[in-house]
């Protein structure tokens, strides 16, 4: 299966695409953090340079979040930000690629009246071997909702809690193992 995950720089779900077997390609404007097939730059110059069967993709959810809500309301600059972030969203919900994920977390009202739809799922790091709280919400095109793997205790909300710092951004998207390795297991032979 041939898998590009958008907006990665972790290499954290090509590469448990890429241990599943599967030739998986990543892509962000950041470089990579480990070895792999990794395309640095932007993923509209990227996309349809290959025929992909399954597109994960993990767009910039400043703008789109419900915990930046708030904003709207006191920066009025953020209401043309939040319709970029959200157009960015659709262009890859929309892509040509029969199986899409895309994860952000959960949504506000604004941002789901542009993107046009809910998601289809809530999953928790906890219910993938990871003893933590973050609400990730996933849009499902043509795949199935994720099944836990290994539910464990110890509900931390880390993330919640990371103090500023100049990687708390970048530390605050990087996804879970456990949720990556899941992915490739049930996706992967679809």
């Amino acid at each position: 299966m041939k898998v590009l995950i958008a907006c990665e720089y972790s290499g954290i779900v090509r590469d448990a695409f890429t241990k599943a077997g599967h030739e998986a390609f990543s892509c962000d404007l950041l470089p990579t953090e480990t070895e792999g097939v990794h395309y640095q730059g932007d993923i509209k110059d990227f996309l349809y340079d290959h025929k992909w069967d399954l597109m994960i993709a993990h767009p910039p959810c400043t703008y789109l979040t419900n915990s930046g809500v708030r904003w709207l309301h006191t920066r009025p600059e953020r209401w043309a930000q939040l319709d970029e972030g959200a157009a960015f969203f659709n262009f890859l919900l929309n892509a040509s690629i029969y199986r899409i994920c895309i994860e952000n977390p959960i949504p506000h009202k604004y941002a789901v009246e542009r993107i046009g739809r809910n998601y289809d799922q809530i999953i928790q790091p906890w219910q993938f071997g990871h003893g933590e709280t973050k609400a990730t919400c996933l849009w499902l095109k043509n795949l199935p909702k994720l099944k836990p793997t290994n539910i464990v205790d110890g509900r931390e909300q880390r993330i919640w809690k990371m103090p500023p710092g100049p990687d708390r951004a970048k530390e605050r998207a990087r996804f879970f193992t456990g949720v990556a390795d899941a992915m490739a297991d049930q996706w992967g032979n679809l």
